[in-house]
């Protein structure tokens, strides 16, 4: 059963494209037709490549690790944040940080800096600042958290990116593609798919468009984290099953054996 289906995605506006003078060639194979000017995208191959992705994404999460969802256009933002956060994956809907992959480690000091700032905070070594220190601080906190906050659980690159806009997001895709992450991406008709894993043709603009994709993709990322934890549960009990069984068998060993127990003493 399809994860998403031809209705949805067309009641959302999922196939209107871009205009035909602002095309890319290489979204041709998933072009329908054009109407009064504008390419309309084959919605039943979007519903495969969803399929396709939701099911690649599921896997990432059932394995315990992340996925990086980006999307720094404003009607991408609201639906990008509500959604990874309802499944516990970092984003990143402000301005992209340059290096944000390929300088990870540069970006992981910046969000301990962050962290370094809220313990001081806590701990009240900062009360005895004058107002003009406290401000400065409390600025640098507020731009650290706008920028990072989202990123501060993202303890090592991610498994994968989920970018809303290719064209926008050009710069993340690169640094993904440099180290080998996949990626997977809404890809509109003006734009170039050869650098993404997992193409879901579609549009990128409308909000509803996006909504429906992600919450296809972001249901699959869920059953992957349950199925994770079950199959954590049942490993578990296994576990405690088997070193129940090897005390069980370690007491028998120890017992002496019957025939052992009542055997006549010679005289």
């Amino acid at each position: 059963m399809s994860r998403t289906n031809f209705d949805a995605l067309l009641e959302a506006g999922a196939h209107f494209g871009h205009l035909k003078r602002k095309w890319n060639p290489a979204m041709a194979p998933y072009i329908f037709m054009e109407k009064n000017g504008i390419h309309i995208i084959d919605l039943h191959k979007t519903v495969v490549k969803v399929d396709e992705a939701a099911e690649a994404l599921k896997n990432i999460a059932k394995s315990g690790r992340k996925i990086l969802f980006v999307a720094t256009k404003k009607q991408a933002k609201p639906v990008v944040a509500e959604k990874a956060t309802s499944i516990n994956m970092p984003y990143v809907i402000e301005r992209w940080p340059g290096g944000m992959l390929t300088n990870f480690a540069t970006i992981r000091k910046a969000v301990k800096k962050m962290a370094n700032i809220d313990k001081l905070t806590a701990d009240g070594t900062y009360a005895n600042l004058s107002k003009r220190e406290a401000l400065q601080i409390s600025r640098q906190r507020a731009k650290l958290e706008k920028n990072l906050g989202s990123v501060a659980d993202l303890t090592r690159l991610p498994a994968a990116l989920f970018v809303v806009d290719v064209l926008k997001e050009q710069i993340a895709v690169r640094e993904a593609n440099r180290l080998g992450i996949p990626v997977f991406a809404i890809v509109d008709t003006n734009s170039d798919p050869s650098n993404v894993d997992f193409v879901i043709p579609a549009n990128d603009d409308a909000s509803k468009s996006i909504e429906v994709i992600l919450d296809a993709c972001c249901e699959a990322i869920a059953e992957g984290i349950e199925e994770r934890k079950a199959e954590r549960v049942d490993a578990d009990a296994a576990t405690e099953k088997g070193e129940k069984a090897a005390k069980q068998s370690a007491r028998v060993e120890d017992e002496p054996a019957d025939d052992e127990a009542e055997a006549p003493v010679e005289e």
